[in-house]
């Protein structure tokens, strides 16, 4: 059996006697590093937006600036025009408030989609949200208020905004309404039957 091997061993490197080692600069390079840096880098660029989104889903594209001085308003099909008026000249209790003054606008859009989230979940039904005018905010006056105004349509919790009454704020904020929790509904269903 032994002298099989050397057999063997002796056949092959008969055979293999004219192969001759590849010269480094013929090698076809089929992985090149920075690009597998790269690729990993888009990745994980692109898995935390993924995960920004799902937590917070509002869009910062597409923003059309509003003039500083200019009311921003939205009513969602089938609010009653009695409701709308209502929260357009102040009249529902605010239950919460939000400032954005002094914080970045990533920080902001953070801001308003959870404290909007938690409030729905809490019950609340009106709130205020102090945005300021903008008057000299770059790279467009009103920047903050633009922003607000396309996110707040973007929020299914949100039927209805108007800016505020110049008690609380003026151009420089504006009211919310939202949605009723179903809990809430579920109350109010309650009363109504006791009646």
């Amino acid at each position: 059996m032994m002298y099989e091997d050397n057999d063997d061993l002796s056949s092959f490197f008969d055979e293999m006697k004219d192969v001759r080692r590849i010269k480094s600069d013929n090698v076809a390079q089929l992985h090149d590093p920075e690009s597998a840096l790269k690729q990993k880098r888009k990745r994980a660029s692109s898995q935390d937006s993924i995960r920004d989104k799902l937590l917070n889903p509002l869009s910062m594209e597409g923003v059309k600036p509003v003039p500083p001085d200019d009311f921003i308003a939205f009513q969602q099909p089938g609010i009653q025009d009695g409701v709308f008026k209502k929260l357009r000249l102040g009249k529902y209790p605010l239950e919460n408030k939000i400032s954005l003054k002094g914080i970045s606008l990533k920080e902001s859009c953070d801001r308003v989609y959870q404290t909007i989230k938690q409030s729905h979940e809490r019950g609340v039904r009106a709130l205020l949200i102090q945005h300021g005018q903008g008057l000299d905010s770059k790279p467009f006056p009103a920047l903050k208020k633009s922003y607000v105004n396309h996110w707040l349509r973007e929020l299914e919790e949100v039927i209805a905004f108007h800016t505020a009454q110049p008690l609380h704020g003026g151009f420089g904020a504006t009211y919310v309404l939202l949605k009723k929790h179903p809990a809430q509904k579920m109350i109010n269903r309650e009363n109504n039957r006791k009646r």
